[in-house]
């Protein structure tokens, strides 16, 4: 197939489903090895990037989507119902970040690392598809694991975990408790224990 078609094909398929769409997917339909659809793909995201488009191609894990661009948000919002929008609360986002840096993490060890009952935050970040189960955990009473799901990287701009900004460094005292004004810089910590020894 002409590589020019199979781009049409693929901006086709992206826009008329309006959701993630595989390599694997698109390897099925234009019958084209995976590394000409990257290269397609790339070519599509470029021409996006660089002309004054209001649709840009975002990846997401092992798949790409077509997405109105964020700076015309205000522009689309008047379109749709405006039926309020869940509100995430500072235990959800709590619990929501617990997850995304820790894959496969059941209840009873967020609920240990927040020391609160997370119950209810669960659910709801369940309900809103922020999270979802990625299986049972092989331990007596095989207690169900979470982990972020594709929507939880659209909603913050993530392309994968990956893009997760570092957690910074800290000390811990004497009663094993995180002290939060000695966090330090890297390199100023490695100062530090150097001039320990």
């Amino acid at each position: 197939m002409e590589l020019e078609k199979a781009e049409a094909i693929i901006e086709a398929m992206l826009f008329s489903t309006g959701s993630i769409i595989t390599i694997k997917d698109i390897m099925n339909v234009v019958e084209l090895g995976s590394e000409d659809i990257e290269k397609i793909i790339q070519k599509m995201k470029i021409k996006y990037d660089a002309k004054n488009s209001g649709i840009e191609l975002v990846k997401l894990e092992d798949g790409y989507q077509l997405c109105t661009k964020k700076e015309y948000y205000d522009y689309i919002v008047p379109l749709f119902d405006n039926r309020s929008k869940p509100s995430i609360s500072n235990a959800a986002l709590e619990t929501l970040s617990i997850i995304a840096y820790n894959p496969k993490i059941t209840r009873s060890e967020i609920d240990a690392i927040r020391g609160v009952n997370s119950d209810g935050t669960i659910y709801k970040l369940l309900e809103y598809n922020l999270i979802e189960e990625a299986g049972k955990l092989d331990a007596p009473g095989r207690p169900t694991t979470y982990k972020v799901t594709k929507e939880f990287l659209k909603m913050f701009g993530l392309s994968s975990l990956d893009d997760l900004p570092e957690l910074p460094k800290y000390k811990i005292d004497e009663n094993e408790q995180i002290v939060i004004d000695d966090i330090l810089p890297e390199d100023q910590e490695e100062q530090e224990n150097t001039q320990i020894d």
